[in-house]
């Protein structure tokens, strides 16, 4: 099967929604201008760092709970999975349920309309028709006996598609990672979730305010900053974002940070100036620290369904995405997406959107993710 991309690297940024704090969506807002030419911008002087507020405090939950490592936490997040994905699996399992009812032997037919359901729940063509075509195998080869074993075999399937090579080891301090997506998708909500969970390990994160384009953009991560109790690094509305960059990495090395998230603003993929100017803030974060970014994360808004798969196709192509966080999964029935950008996009899902809180951003388990839309 094809795989749309397989690394590049550049890509460019597009204004995001304002929306102070709690909530995984932002809103919308498109293309403001950008700096065009070539060469790089001078950079100006070492922006400020938003204060630190020790106020803002919360109950943070355990550790294990969201790294889980032994039964007990695992069954947590399992059950976690299973209640924030309840939309999908009732268009998937709810739809598996009606499709076997009364059959009791596995036949062309019934993988036809299995085809069809999976379809309607956002697998998407291309991985519809892998997984069937998996199942046809395994029917000609009589390991399908009953329902009960065609239902396990996509399990199977779909835990296959999902199996993506671990999170790269953290192997240099500060480790950068950019984070790119479209108007919406809630980058900046994302990214404090993020820095929340360096806290919860220990570490310590600072953020980049990069987007300069979008209204409020800095003031609203610097509510989130205050929050999960990380600096700041900003500059006026308007500046050159990758100055911006440049000025907050000479920050994040002064003070010897662990983490470093560069929030960046919304564009759409299909603006190749604006993609243009995502790749000079590549440039400049390798010039200033060489072998930044270290990781390149995209955001991708679920109730988007079959859209999210372009958008990673366009991204990949300017920046060479290492991993995709998939957002607002809780209010949506198109969770199946998820198996489509794995599948067609050949890209690890990193982590997923289960809600608003600061302690719904999850890492994303294959394992828990099938079982939770499959029922």
């Amino acid at each position: 099967m094809r795989r749309w991309f397989r690394r590049k690297k550049e890509e460019e940024p597009q204004p995001e929604s304002a929306s102070p704090p709690p909530a995984e969506a932002e809103t919308a807002e498109d293309n403001a201008p950008l700096s065009s030419g070539p060469g790089e911008a001078p950079f100006p002087e070492a922006p400020d760092a938003a204060p630190l507020d020790s106020s803002a405090d919360q109950t943070p939950e355990p550790l294990e709970a969201v790294f889980p490592d032994d039964a007990e936490p695992r069954k947590g997040l399992f059950r976690r999975f299973r209640e924030r994905l309840s939309r999908s699996r009732e268009a998937l399992a709810g739809g598996l349920d009606r499709v076997f009812a009364g059959r009791r032997e596995v036949d062309a037919a019934l993988l036809e309309e299995l085809e069809e359901l999976l379809i309607t729940a956002d697998l998407g063509v291309e991985t519809t028709l892998h997984l069937v075509q998996a199942l046809k195998e395994r029917l000609q080869r009589r390991e399908l006996a009953d329902v009960d074993r065609l239902k396990a075999a996509l399990r199977e399937e779909m835990l296959n598609l999902l199996q993506g090579p671990a999170p790269q080891e953290i192997t240099t301090r500060p480790w950068v990672v950019l984070l790119v997506g479209v108007n919406g998708v809630g980058k900046t909500t994302t990214i404090a979730k993020l820095a929340h969970l360096e806290r919860l390990q220990g570490r310590t994160p600072l953020l980049i305010a990069a987007d300069t384009f979008r209204a409020a953009a800095v003031e609203q991560l610097e509510i989130w900053g205050e929050r999960v109790k990380a600096p700041v690094i900003k500059q006026k509305t308007g500046a050159d974002p990758a100055a911006v960059v440049f000025d907050g990495l000479a920050a994040a090395l002064a003070r010897e940070v662990d983490t470093v998230f560069i929030d960046t603003a919304g564009r759409l993929h299909t603006k190749v100036n604006l993609m243009e100017e995502l790749k000079k803030i590549y440039r400049t974060a390798a010039k200033k620290l060489p072998g930044a970014p270290h990781e390149v994360l995209l955001v991708l808004d679920a109730t988007t369904g079959q859209n999210a798969v372009s958008q990673a196709r366009l991204f990949h192509e300017a920046v060479g995405i290492t991993g995709i966080i998939l957002t607002k999964m809780d209010g949506t029935a198109k969770g199946g997406v998820a198996l489509a950008v794995a599948q067609e996009t050949g890209l690890p899902l990193r982590y997923l959107g289960l809600g608003e809180g600061l302690e719904d951003l999850r890492p994303f388990d294959a394992e828990a993710f099938v079982a939770a839309i499959l029922g």
